[in-house]
């Protein structure tokens, strides 16, 4: 997934961010704990079904699980950078803090940040659905 964020930022712009690392540590960790999350979980629900099934339902549990925790981690980047404006631990006012900071962060990167996926990402979730299906033991 950092691949097919840094060729989409490279296609965009020449890589001229500054926060280049950052973008593709949040990618790459995206990628890797999802991936560490999803696929046994997957492969228990997929278990004696037929190859298309399997296929979906890797398909979707890689895409969901990637969106989502690289959505995550996006937030709490998001939540980190404005935590100094932000109320004590605790206290209702920090909870809707946190609640609307990575709220907006998600909505953000939805609009934002999940583009960067669709030059190699869908490629790379197709591939590794299929590469799956035909390894599941």
């Amino acid at each position: 997934m950092t691949a097919s964020a840094l060729a989409a930022l490279y296609l965009r712009n020449d890589l001229l961010t500054s926060h280049l690392t950052a973008l593709a540590l949040i990618y790459f960790l995206g990628g890797a704990v999802s991936w560490l999350v999803v696929v046994p979980f997957t492969r228990r629900f997929a278990d004696h079904r037929p190859p298309t099934t399997r296929f979906a339902a890797f398909f979707l549990a890689l895409s969901i699980g990637t969106l989502a925790m690289t959505a995550f981690l996006f937030a709490m980047d998001y939540r980190w950078f404005y935590a100094r404006w932000h109320a004590p631990f605790g206290s209702l006012i920090w909870i809707f803090q946190f609640l609307f900071t990575s709220a907006s962060a998600v909505y953000q990167f939805a609009v934002l940040g999940s583009t960067l996926f669709l030059p190699l990402g869908l490629l790379c979730l197709i591939a590794a659905s299929a590469y799956l299906v035909r390894h599941m033991r």
